[in-house]
């Protein structure tokens, strides 16, 4: 009997599904096989941006592309994202997997706390546009714009305010809240967080948005530097880095995929009910899923993800 790449590797992952570290032992023998991979890179304001494209076997990259942006000071490689691509892969998706520059020339890994933080939010906008147009050059005329926590939110304000007739459906994968924001920060660090907005909101108004301020904690970073409107982007009551608040904006078809046992972004789901009666906003819920989707509950949602992007309306 014939089998297809393809079908070789979904017979593989049933028989694996046993356990996630065999999983990963069964997927890493298929790449080589199943797909084309290649890194690819443009420029930006001096720096070099780099993306991973993962063509499906028998697919071409004209036939559609899914591009996948990472969480805060995260990567297109992290192992969860890695997984999720390979499951993607194995459905027969094609994959742009950006690496976020945040300031950084041809950024691979963690963010580095070391760096001193210039970067933004919205700076993800502008990256996220450039790829597009990158893919746009390259023939895609399907896109699915797919992010995952932080990268969730900025793929939903880039879809809620840019837009582009490329883009086809919007997948959202435990997306970033305001709440997630500004709860995390005193969580983590004990603190309250409104002293430290007074302060650079006073530096803005000042004129000084650019300056540093030492020795401060932005996201996971502790003690580093980080100029003012670098800290305000990610803290500010700005309700754009909501993404409940940003869905209703959004035109195309939406998924959002929400973990139930996640202990990163709180209560998203229960924020999420609201918008029900929008024809355009689906949502599942992964039970026993946490922030990064680990063990089988990517399997799950990726099977979500599968049956909306395969639907025609979404």
């Amino acid at each position: 009997m014939k089998y297809s790449v393809l079908g070789l590797y979904k017979t593989i992952r049933k028989c694996c599904n046993y356990h996630l570290l065999i999983t990963y032992i069964c997927i890493s023998l298929l790449p080589a096989y199943a797909l084309e991979a290649k890194e690819v890179y443009i420029k930006h304001d001096g720096l070099i941006l780099n993306a991973e494209l993962e063509v499906s076997d028998g697919k071409a990259i004209v036939d559609g592309v899914i591009l996948l942006t990472h969480g805060g000071l995260a990567h297109r490689d992290m192992e969860s994202l890695r997984y999720l691509r390979s499951l993607l892969i194995g459905e027969g998706h094609n994959l742009l997997s950006i690496n976020l520059s945040l300031g950084i020339d041809n950024r691979h890994g963690m963010y580095d706390c070391n760096n001193p933080h210039l970067h933004r939010n919205n700076d993800a906008l502008d990256e996220i546009g450039l790829w597009i147009d990158w893919l746009s050059k390259k023939g895609v005329r399907d896109l699915i714009l797919m992010g995952h926590s932080r990268g969730g939110a900025q793929t939903a304000l880039f879809a809620a305010e840019r837009d582009s007739v490329l883009i086809k459906k919007v997948v959202l994968l435990a997306p970033a809240t305001r709440d997630n924001g500004f709860n995390g920060y005193e969580n983590r660090y004990k603190k309250p967080l409104k002293p430290m907005l007074t302060k650079v909101q006073e530096m803005i108004d000042d004129g000084l948005g650019d300056e540093f301020i030492d020795s401060t904690n932005i996201m996971f970073c502790r003690k580093t530097k980080a100029t003012a409107n670098s800290f305000a982007s990610y803290y500010l009551p700005d309700p754009r880095l909501d993404t409940p608040y940003l869905i209703p904006f959004i035109k195309k078809p939406t998924l959002v995929i929400v973990a139930a046992d996640d202990q990163v972004v709180k209560n998203l789901g229960n924020k999420l009910l609201q918008l029900e009666k929008n024809n355009n906003f689906h949502m599942t819920v992964i039970d026993s899923a946490d922030h990064l989707f680990r063990d089988l509950n990517m399997d799950e949602a990726v099977e979500v993800i599968d049956t909306f992007l395969q639907k025609a309306n979404g």
